[in-house]
């Protein structure tokens, strides 16, 4: 499990990358090539990069995003640390053993001033899920 501090960006992908993964030419960013992510793709637009793309309504920006991986569940969890609410799951996952599965994260390009804050990526502690 990590966190992601988004803070103030316009724009982000994050999540879970498998060592098969195609990372070069055109990338198709879905579980079935090897990607479990949601993106932030403009003012407030959230999805989930399913097959077919899952388009997310959340009542408040995130600020710090917990990702959670769960192989036995076949699970790829995505919360809201600050308001410790449940954003998205891909459900149903296969990761075969010995699959080495790998943080995806990709803070988009800057726009002038804006979306030039930082995606500052963390090891989740225990206290942060906790009330």
């Amino acid at each position: 499990m990590w966190l992601l501090e988004v803070g103030d960006k316009t724009g982000w992908d994050i999540g879970v990358a498998s060592e098969e993964a195609n990372r070069k030419g055109p990338i198709s960013f879905k579980p079935a090539h090897g990607y479990w992510a949601l993106v932030l793709y403009g003012e407030g637009c959230y999805a989930a990069l399913a097959d077919p793309k899952v388009s997310l309504s959340l009542t408040a920006k995130p600020q710090k995003v917990g990702v959670f991986l769960d192989h036995e569940e076949g699970l790829v969890s995505f919360y809201d640390l600050q308001v410790k609410g449940h954003i998205y799951s891909f459900t149903g996952c296969t990761f075969p053993k010995g699959l080495k599965l790998f943080p995806y994260f990709s803070p988009h390009l800057p726009h002038g001033e804006r979306n030039s804050a930082p995606l500052v990526v963390s090891p989740v502690k225990q206290d942060a899920l906790c009330p």
